[in-house]
């Protein structure tokens, strides 16, 4: 599909896109088909592997290939993410980075891990073997990361996250406004600068571009979708939700028994009575019979929906095609308006 107007930066270069919109890396239902609903519609799509196996993450980018009629001896212009404390409990761990890896897609993202450089090394050492370079992207919370991502790991790109961001983050990390600016102060020739967390408007992705960076990636915008295989109650509470409505901490991982995430790493979702258990004091084991009682029953109270601030910015569910072209189109118009300020 094109973009009646292009915006282009070292990002749309790098990946031959027209815009540079992309969606994050996620581990949600219809993953597959936002990540290629993107790339098609003139973006950049990523998906998430979870505890998929070899054979799983095999047949998904064949799949995709497919779909996107990329020949196959041409890379295949998705991205894949891995979940660094995910691939320290597999044993199977390189070989599934290496299946992705044979399929060579355009670009690897690497996130929430103790040791994420050896995984790095892998990447980087087996493109060393062939004609193929993987685009290697990871999430920083702060400037030390920043500077140790690019200095000593030699990454293609940093996905510069704001607290704001839905999902998992570092519980340090600073407004996305105020991360990315100085992150680009501290690299001013360094990899590209992805800014990620709470982003839903094409005016936020026109200020970002404006500050420095070279794209943006979206998660919760693209929830808003078809594509999106949410249940249609959890669709329901990102629709209802505002900009106050979302809360971040371990409550949800702990009933959720997802124990591996790194030290000072949350998430943020909508806020319901997994956060209010909490509050009244209860103990873990209370709180996870309450969480499973409540699945149980069918209720909807307790259901995890991750979210980002920018949950509150939208309340109606289109195609990813359509949120795509008007993100593109409101930060083009953001952009021009912005350049009438010299005339």
């Amino acid at each position: 599909m094109s973009l009646v107007t292009r915006i282009s930066t070292r990002l749309t270069g790098r990946l031959n896109v027209q815009t540079p919109i992309l969606s994050a890396a996620m581990a949600i239902g219809g993953i597959n088909d936002i990540a290629a609903s993107v790339t098609e519609a003139g973006g950049f799509g990523f998906l998430g592997t979870a505890f998929d196996d070899v054979k799983a993450l095999k047949n998904t980018m064949r799949t995709l290939r497919t779909r996107l009629r990329t020949p196959p001896e041409a890379p295949l212009p998705i991205g894949v993410g891995f979940i660094g404390w995910v691939l320290d409990q597999n044993e199977g761990a390189a070989e599934r980075i290496i299946a992705v890896l044979e399929e060579r897609p355009v670009a690897i993202w690497l996130s929430f891990g103790d040791n994420l450089e050896k995984y790095i090394r892998l990447v980087q050492d087996y493109d060393s073997k062939r004609e193929h370079k993987t685009l290697i992207f990871t999430i920083i919370n702060s400037v030390d990361e920043a500077l140790r991502a690019a200095n000593e790991w030699n990454v293609d790109a940093l996905v510069v996250q704001g607290i704001e961001a839905g999902g998992h983050g570092g519980t340090y990390a600073p407004p996305l406004f105020d991360l990315t600016p100085a992150v680009i102060d501290a690299l001013p020739n360094g990899p590209l600068i992805v800014a990620a967390g709470g982003i839903a408007t094409g005016a936020q992705i026109a200020a970002l571009l404006a500050m420095g960076a070279d794209g943006v990636a979206l998660g919760t915008r693209f929830l808003f979708t078809p594509e999106c295989q949410m249940p249609e109650a959890k669709k329901q509470m990102l629709i209802d939700a505002d900009l106050h409505s979302t809360t971040r901490g371990m409550a949800f991982d702990e009933v959720m028994k997802f124990f591996g995430w790194p030290k000072d790493c949350d998430g943020r979702a909508i806020r319901n009575k997994i956060v209010s258990d909490v509050e009244e004091g209860l103990t873990l084991e209370e709180r996870t019979q309450r969480f499973q009682e409540s699945a149980q029953k069918g209720e909807k109270d307790r259901l995890v929906v991750w979210a980002g601030v920018g949950v509150g910015l939208t309340n109606e569910i289109k195609p990813v095609a359509d949120v795509l072209r008007e993100l593109h189109r409101d930060a083009v118009r953001t952009l021009k308006r912005c350049a009438s300020l010299f005339a």
